[in-house]
């Protein structure tokens, strides 16, 4: 019986050392996982904010044509109407997109012009505005 075991043993024995040491450990494993993992978020994350960025960027341009519109069907509807001082708020479709403008009429110091402000807020929030523009009119015929 001792031979048998021995046998056995001296097998053991004969393997090259290299065959031994092939491959990884399962903490060298977990480790790249991890670091696989965390790149990969990283990426995602850099996406996102991409795909945000070019979101905002959209709304500004358009809320730019939305304000530059308002103001020039003002300008068109000057010689008829000359604007009363005073704030109204509409909502309007641009692009496939929800905008609201306020405009914002003041009197100047000389009672032939008005000043007109018109903002563009994005998707009925009138917490921040994509869009502002300032312009004047003139009721001199």
């Amino acid at each position: 019986m001792k031979e048998k075991h021995l046998r056995i043993r001296s097998r053991q024995n004969s393997f090259p050392a290299a065959l031994k040491t092939a491959g990884f450990t399962l903490l060298e494993v977990l480790v790249a996982l991890v670091i696989i993992a965390v790149a990969l978020a990283a990426a995602t994350r850099a996406s996102q904010l991409a795909t945000d960025s070019a979101l905002v960027m959209k709304q500004r341009l358009i809320g730019g044509w939305v304000a530059q519109n308002h103001l020039a069907e003002l300008r068109l509807a000057q010689p008829q109407q000359f604007p009363s001082v005073g704030i109204r708020t509409d909502n309007v479709t641009q692009a496939g997109l929800q905008f609201t403008w306020q405009e914002t009429v003041s009197e100047t110091p000389n009672s032939a012009f008005r000043r007109v402000e018109v903002k563009v807020f994005a998707g009925g929030k009138t917490d921040y505005a994509v869009a502002t523009l300032v312009g004047f009119l003139s009721n001199i015929k």
